[in-house]
């Protein structure tokens, strides 16, 4: 079985998690004595210096591991200005950092549900190998295009030969602009497996914040749901990231903390990380 680690996207989103007035500096030390793996997903809304990939891998022990979400640029999510060899450049060059220490996981691109199923998208994605030749890349729809029969047959051969991961969700499902939960496994170093939520009422709300749309906590039994999955998938995969995005409250926090319970409970033949306290 694969090593299955699990974790939240960010960790500036649980507040009530923090001892109270631990700095924002202190955060993703907290964090990472209690987690193995954690989501940087605030490059998606602006381009991080080097140095603060530089900061996050000094203050965090030796195996933690960071996924970072790309830049909305390089994921179409900005209409006005279409992903650029440049600002490619940028990215990459800003998690050098994590290359450098051994905390990089994947790059995770998300695209938006008007990414649809196409050529010109299909091609698009397999450039990034050549872009990022040495990374881990894990690539997540957001419009069920790709997920009909045969589009599905091409895109899941072109990720496999191009040696990039699809993420795996777990979302409400309402309409085009949500996906299935789809068990495969097409890069066998990594599987990724996000959980956004059920809240199907805020899925397509345009909200303040990424916490009112992904308002929802996890009871133990949809948990209970996935250890069977996870396992399926660690069979397939040398490792799992299983990522919690339901930031509102601490529910991210509260359900990776169950998930990895209930692991640890029904697969006892995985790996699953554990944080240094446990």
């Amino acid at each position: 079985m694969g090593s299955v680690y699990v974790g939240t996207c960010n960790w500036s989103d649980h507040a009530s998690f923090y001892p109270a007035g631990l700095p924002a500096n202190q955060q993703i030390g907290y964090y990472s004595q209690r987690f193995p793996l954690v989501e940087v997903n605030s490059t998606y809304y602006r381009l991080m210096p080097a140095r603060n990939f530089a900061l996050w891998a000094e203050r965090t022990p030796p195996g933690f591991v960071f996924d970072v979400k790309a830049f909305k640029q390089l994921t179409h999510h900005d209409r006005s200005a279409p992903p650029t060899t440049e600002v490619h450049g940028q990215f990459s060059a800003s998690v050098q950092p994590l290359r450098d220490t051994g905390k990089l996981g994947a790059l995770h691109f998300q695209f938006p549900p008007w990414f649809m199923s196409g050529d010109r998208n299909l091609a698009y994605l397999v450039s990034l190998r050549e872009i990022y030749p040495q990374d881990l890349i894990s690539v997540e729809f957001r419009h069920r295009s790709w997920y009909e029969p045969e589009a599905y047959a091409r895109v899941r051969e072109a990720l496999r030969a191009s040696g990039i991961a699809l993420t795996v969700v777990d979302e409400p499902q309402v309409g085009t602009g949500s996906v299935p939960t789809v068990l495969d496994v097409t890069r066998p170093e990594i599987v990724i497996i996000r959980f956004h939520g059920r809240n199907a009422a805020t899925w397509y709300a345009r909200a303040k914040t990424t916490g009112e749309r992904f308002n929802y906590l996890y009871t133990t039994p949809e948990l209970n749901e996935w250890v069977p999955r996870l396992g399926e998938l660690a069979a397939l995969a040398a490792t799992v990231h299983v990522l919690f995005n339901n930031n509102a409250e601490d529910y991210a926090v509260q359900n990776a903390h169950q998930m990895r319970m209930l692991l640890r409970e029904g697969l006892p033949g995985a790996f699953v990380v554990s944080s240094p306290e446990e």
